[in-house]
């Protein structure tokens, strides 16, 4: 046919065919890990009687297609909701009959986040794991490198990270509005689960409820016998299964000092707790009911050496002088100071209402604010769901992907280690996950798990 007979209506039908062909249908590339950002995500939720439930219901937006739990009873609410998501107790046998899931929430215990993400990667899942990304130094390394090594997009559930306060706080720090951090202070008053004197190894032996798999909540955990003491929700305040208030609270609390101020590992750590009551050492089965924890970070990418300084158990650092009188000192028991050489920047956890103190100096400054340098994430309902959920699809790596916050994750919970080696100070060579100088607390880096599991 003669090229310049082709009529305009011909040529657009034409070309309308051509593109048809050239767009693959999602099942010929094979479904997980290339879904379109038109098109929903086969969503699966493990762990979903407690934060679960919420972590699910924002990403409602997709198809939530199967949910685990290993107690029935504790999770049925959460199953009425979605009655067209099929029901697991094991999230092995989960991953192995359901082909169609492309990315998995994951808000278990502590004690096994891990095991869960490093098998739902290994089978090219998406993860969204829940705050602390692990319980170990050595399971967050691992979960880091292996969401590069199978390309998966992951996020961490510190909710904070994706808020304004968080960006706010990064662009003082980096415009110099209080000059150069040297210290820093952050607290909580968690725990507001037993822990320390409040709890002790249980000797009586209550019948187990018949909807829970105890044996799968155990995990790679040292085997304990069912006890209400552990299941739901104390299992925090357990060594065994946790990671008290420094890993409950710190991955949020800490999250806007670790992106401000560029922090890796810290070259040594020391923590005082309270271990002792009427007279007695506390055994070492539960956090205690208090804590103090130092850092010390060494200079990087031209920011001077810094001391972090962390309080737990409603401990706090002392109300500085800037502070007007009648003001609180952060937010609802939570909160941070940055200290630097021309001033102070206080605010509350997710680093939300970040002001310079004293209040005329926050007057002062607001006449001459940097502009944005960071993206902000959309902050409708399920923001940070919602900014993993766009990584599913193609888009740019979540905000707290595991490269951001795997070492966060390390950071907060190798400060547990001088939790539980009180009146120490720990050298630690964060390139290779150990202390230098006391052999005895390496052995919490990488506890062994219990037989029959493995990451």
């Amino acid at each position: 046919m003669n090229s310049k007979k082709i009529s305009r209506r011909r040529f657009l039908g034409g070309t309308a065919a051509a593109a048809a062909l050239t767009v693959v249908p999602r099942y010929v590339l094979g479904g997980t890990g290339n879904t379109p950002p038109s098109e929903k995500l086969n969503i699966a939720g493990i762990g979903i009687g407690g934060m679960g439930k919420n972590n699910v219901k924002k990403c409602a937006t997709e198809n939530i297609v199967a949910l685990c739990d290993v107690d029935f009873a504790y999770a049925e609410k959460v199953f009425d909701i979605y009655p067209d998501a099929k029901r697991y107790s094991d999230y092995n046998e989960m991953l192995d009959k359901q082909k169609d899931i492309d990315a998995v929430i994951i808000a278990t215990p502590d004690h096994t986040h891990a095991v869960i993400a490093m098998a739902a990667m290994k089978l090219g899942k998406h993860v969204y794991v829940q705050k602390p990304l692990t319980r170990t130094v050595y399971e967050a390394r691992m979960l880091t490198e292996a969401a590069r090594k199978y390309n998966v997009a992951t996020q961490m559930g510190n909710q904070g990270h994706s808020g304004e306060g968080v960006r706010i706080i990064c662009e003082w720090i980096w415009d110099g509005a209080i000059g150069e951090v040297r210290e820093v202070h952050a607290w909580t008053n968690r725990p507001i689960w037993p822990q320390g004197v409040d709890i002790e190894r249980p000797t009586d032996n209550p019948p187990k409820p018949e909807t829970l798999d105890w044996d799968k909540w155990i995990g790679p955990a040292p085997y304990r016998e069912y006890n209400p003491v552990y299941h739901p929700f104390k299992w925090r305040g357990w060594w065994d299964f946790g990671c008290g208030a420094l890993g409950d609270m710190a991955c949020h609390i800490i999250d806007a000092i670790f992106w401000s101020l560029k922090l890796r590992y810290p070259s040594y750590v020391e923590a005082c707790a309270s271990t002792y009551h009427n007279g007695k050492e506390l055994p070492h089965e539960s956090f205690p009911r208090a804590s103090i924890v130092r850092y010390h970070f060494p200079a990087r990418e031209c920011m001077p050496e810094v001391d972090l300084n962390w309080y737990d158990g409603g401990l706090m650092p002392p109300r500085p002088k800037e502070l007007e009188e009648g003001r609180m000192m952060g937010e609802n028991g939570n909160g941070v100071l940055f200290v630097g050489d021309k001033g102070k920047l206080l605010c509350g956890n997710y680093g939300r209402s970040p002001q310079i103190i004293p209040y005329v100096r926050m007057k002062e400054y607001q006449k001459r604010l940097p502009a944005q340098t960071i993206e902000r994430i959309p902050d409708g309902e399920g923001g940070h769901e919602q900014d993993w959920i766009r990584a599913c699809k193609g888009g740019k790596p979540a905000d707290s992907n595991f490269d951001y916050s795997g070492p966060l994750t390390e950071t907060v919970v190798m400060g547990n280690l001088a939790v539980r080696n009180p009146q120490k100070k720990l050298e630690w060579d964060g390139e290779n996950m150990k202390v230098t100088n006391d052999e005895e607390a390496n052995k919490f880096v990488k506890p062994e798990y219990r037989e029959g599991w493995s990451l």
